[in-house]
């Protein structure tokens, strides 16, 4: 029976995954196999050993302490793409927010509450809606940065909604081109983006490389009067930047689901309160997709969207599966397959792969490993952690 410790009010539909005769879950459980979470801290939290696995439900991690679990040997999962439409549509309404005083036009007409004459208030209403006349956004162009699994369907959406499309992602991975319209012009740097695009919509992670990616010399570079969506992370804009474009006029709006106090009451600065997941769907696609990967986990030792160690999938084949997880240095892989050669197990398959400092391995035998066997892997230099899991 595995045990899953909850924290936050998870999606019912994702906790439904788990086959109540193979695993209890709740608040309360302890010692626990795995935690499921949402946006909890479990930075100054305590966890016990037993712990072998973190599943997010949802994208970002800095809730957790990622390098800290890593050297435990604690497999991190997030659910990368589960709240991608949900991201997705609330850029679509953000576009058209930012082509048109749609926001300046509803709290107009709410300032007419003192008129109880309808033929008044339409007469006034045809007076004053061009203080409220925009543009339409069919024909401009929208530059993505980041055209991963948000990216991409922004990219795809603002087509369709008759917009030129052009992205910039270094890192573009194989699986994003695919979902990716060939329409979508590819740019070689943000700078050269940020010059053809009137509206620029970021799509990054929170990482080392991208913290304060939007500052002066990038906004420097815009278009005048570009419009700028930040539905990705708060970090990756420089506020600061961000204040003066406003100000000098260089940056026509600034669109985000990240408010700053020094933003607040700016004409020119739509703010929503972090509210880019928050629909049904979304929170039940991130519970799901998070269930789903600590299951096969922990039945099968397979390791997919985790962030701290590599995609490690391997098909059951019948036998008994060790996994382990290892620094990243030479001959542990040769000591662990040299114990078993020593005890006459038979390898039917295996897998190997490294993330950097650290490795994940998945090794199938034929007959069930002794206790000797397990010691000898778990004892050897450069293992961190080790498993024993039964055939299926």
């Amino acid at each position: 029976m595995f045990k899953i410790r909850t924290y936050n009010s998870l999606a019912a539909k994702g906790l439904e995954r788990f086959p109540s005769g193979r695993y209890q879950t709740g608040p309360e459980l302890s010692p626990a196999d795995a935690l499921m979470l949402r946006s909890h801290k479990l930075h100054d939290e305590q966890i016990e050993h037993s712990v072998i696995a973190v599943a997010r439900a949802g994208a970002g991690v800095n809730n957790i302490p990622v390098n800290e679990y890593t050297a435990r040997g604690i497999v991190v999962f997030n659910s990368p793409g589960a709240n991608a439409n949900a991201v997705k549509e609330l850029v679509a309404a953000a576009l058209v927010l930012g082509s048109r005083d749609i926001f300046g036009a509803m709290n107009y007409v709410q300032t007419l509450g003192d008129i109880e004459d309808n033929a008044q208030m339409h007469k006034l209403l045809e007076q004053n809606k061009k203080h409220f006349a925009g543009s339409e956004i069919a024909g401009m162009t929208l530059g993505v940065v980041g055209l991963g699994a948000i990216g991409s369907m922004v990219a795809n959406m603002a087509l369709e909604l008759g917009m030129k499309v052009a992205g910039y992602d270094p890192a573009l991975s194989v699986e994003a081109a695919w979902r990716l319209s060939s329409q979508v012009e590819r740019v070689e740097s943000l700078e050269a983006l940020a010059g053809i695009s009137d509206f620029l919509s970021l799509h990054l992670p929170a990482i080392p490389q991208t913290l304060g990616m939007i500052n002066d010399d990038i906004l420097s570079r815009c278009k005048p009067g570009v419009r700028l969506l930040n539905f990705a992370r708060d970090e990756i804009v420089d506020v600061g930047a961000i204040i003066t474009a406003l100000d000098n006029g260089s940056l026509g709006s600034y669109i985000s689901d990240f408010p700053h106090p020094e933003l607040l009451g700016r004409k020119n600065a739509l703010l929503l309160p972090h509210i880019g997941a928050s629909t049904r769907e979304a929170e039940e696609n991130c519970a799901v997709m998070a269930a789903e990967q600590l299951m096969d986990f922990l039945e099968n030792g397979n390791v997919h969207n985790s962030v701290n160690y590599p995609n490690t999938l391997m098909r059951r084949n019948g036998g008994y599966r060790i996994t382990f997880v290892n620094a990243n240095i030479p001959k542990v892989l040769g000591t662990v397959l040299s114990v078993l050669a020593d005890h006459d197990m038979n390898v039917i398959d295996m897998v190997n792969r490294s993330m950097g400092n650290f490795a994940y391995n998945i090794i199938d035998v034929e007959n069930l490993p002794d206790s000797g066997v397990m010691q000898a892997i778990r004892t050897a230099k450069g293992v961190i952690r080790t498993r024993l899991i039964s055939p299926v």
